[in-house]
């Protein structure tokens, strides 16, 4: 019996590879998708084959509408079809909230380009394909900063902001043969956030997120790929929702 198919994008690293090896360890095919460096993403994909996946490795800028349809053409070619597709791909522009000169137009077009108008290519292109499966699904990954305003960036708040709006938008669009969720991460812990903020400053901010959470706990990559799964395989009736996976942040500690 073939294997159905999930495709993740940004899947080279953090959330979108814990993603990727959940699906593979899960009875999936998958697809590793990487921008720049392709050896984190051949790390990936060699976990995934361990777990038994077939898996394709894919360099695209999902910014760009004819690279979204190229990978699309990609999976139609190998597979005929998908049953997954996972908006994870982002970027942002580690500024403080206050420094509103620290952000122009051009960072903003650019935050957007790939968290809003890439999550919308992709699921255009990928829409024929997800039909042709039963239960096709899209999972995007938004971000608390969504709806606590905090975050990298105001650039990234609104974006994700966005994503949350495209999500229900979308499940409107293409139900009833193809439901769309999203996830909002709270803090994640992550290389890419470390980076970001310098260490110093990141192990400052997990403590106070820790301190102040209900479930006194941050965020690992694995914690959000199980609930992208489950949305995805396991919650036939629920579309149009994000739901945050934040360890009760923004229900905050009594």
């Amino acid at each position: 019996m073939a294997r159905p198919v999930a495709v993740v994008t940004g899947s080279s690293a953090g959330i979108g590879a814990a993603t990727a090896l959940k699906f593979a360890a899960s009875g999936f095919d998958v697809v590793v998708n990487f921008s720049r460096d392709p050896k984190p993403a051949e790390d990936v994909a060699a976990r995934c084959r361990a777990a038994g996946a077939g898996v394709e490795i894919v360099q695209a800028d999902i910014g760009k509408d004819d690279e979204c349809r190229r990978v699309a053409g990609i999976v139609e070619k190998r597979w005929g079809a998908a049953r997954v597709l996972v908006n994870n791909a982002g970027r942002t522009k580690f500024v403080g909230i206050r420094d509103l000169e620290g952000l122009s137009a051009e960072d903003f077009q650019s935050i957007y380009q790939l968290n809003v108008v890439g999550a919308f290519q992709m699921s255009r292109a990928f829409a024929p394909l997800l039909r042709k499966e039963k239960g096709g699904a899209i999972v995007n990954v938004s971000s608390i900063a969504a709806v606590m305003a905090t975050g990298s960036s105001i650039a990234y708040m609104a974006s994700k902001g966005a994503l949350n709006t495209l999500t229900m938008a979308l499940a409107r669009a293409l139900g009833p043969e193809i439901r769309v969720n999203g996830v909002g991460p709270g803090m994640i812990e992550s290389d890419w956030l470390k980076n970001g903020y310098g260490a110093e400053r990141y192990e400052m901010m997990a403590k106070m997120y820790r301190g102040q959470a209900a479930l006194e706990a941050t965020i690992a990559p694995g914690d959000v790929a199980d609930t992208i799964f489950a949305l995805a395989t396991l919650a036939p009736k629920t579309t149009g929702e994000t739901i945050l996976v934040d360890a009760g942040f923004r229900l905050q500690k009594a």
